[in-house]
C-alpha cells in the first residue's frame, strides 16, 4: 500500500480526533491499528512524531498584534500562492491567529516530501485548530470551509 504521512494523519483525524471520544486507546494500540489497516510502519513513526510535534507548539506567542508575513523561499517553493492565499485569507477572517498560522506553516513544512495541495492545507489548518485549546469557534468556520459548506473567496 502507497501511502504518506498525511493519508496516516487524515485516517487519525477521521478515526480518533473529529470525535469527541471519550476514552482512547494508546499509542500502541493505535499503531498496531494502522499497521493492520495497512500502513507502513516508518509513515505510522512519522505520523505520530508530527502529531507530538503539533502539541509542543502550543507555547508559540506573537511578539506583535499587528504583523505582515513573508514567505521564506523554501515556504514558497512548499507552498504555492493558492495556499499562501488561504493562509492569509483565514487569517484576515479570523480564523487563524498569527500564533496559529505559524504552527499552520510549520506542521505544512514539517510534511517532508509531499506535496501541499490546497486540500491538504485546509485539513492541515483543521487539524492545527483542533489542538489549541479554546478554537472551537474557528475549528468550526474552518471546517464549514473544509467540508465546503462555505464558500471561500480568494483572490
Amino acid at each position: 500500500m502507497k501511502e504518506n504521512i498525511f493519508d496516516v494523519l487524515m485516517y487519525l483525524f477521521e478515526n480518533y480526533m473529529e470525535d469527541e471520544v471519550e476514552i482512547l486507546p494508546d499509542s500502541d494500540v493505535i499503531k498496531v491499528e494502522l499497521e493492520e489497516a495497512g500502513f507502513e510502519s516508518c509513515e505510522v513513526n512519522k505520523a505520530f512524531d508530527w502529531l507530538e510535534s503539533l502539541s509542543l507548539q502550543r507555547a508559540i506567542k506573537p511578539s506583535a498584534s499587528v504583523a505582515f508575513r513573508i514567505f521564506c523561499s523554501e515556504e514558497q517553493d512548499k507552498l504555492d500562492i493558492e495556499c499562501r492565499n488561504l493562509i492569509m485569507f483565514l487569517e484576515h477572517n479570523g480564523i487563524l491567529t498569527p500564533a496559529n498560522r505559524e504552527i499552520v506553516i510549520d506542521r505544512a513544512m514539517a510534511l517532508e516530501n509531499e506535496e501541499i495541495s490546497m486540500e491538504k492545507l485546509k485539513w492541515i489548518v483543521l487539524m492545527v485548530l483542533l489542538s489549541q485549546p479554546n478554537e472551537e469557534i474557528a475549528f468550526s468556520r474552518m471546517e464549514d470551509i473544509v467540508y465546503e459548506l462555505v464558500p471561500t473567496y480568494l483572490h
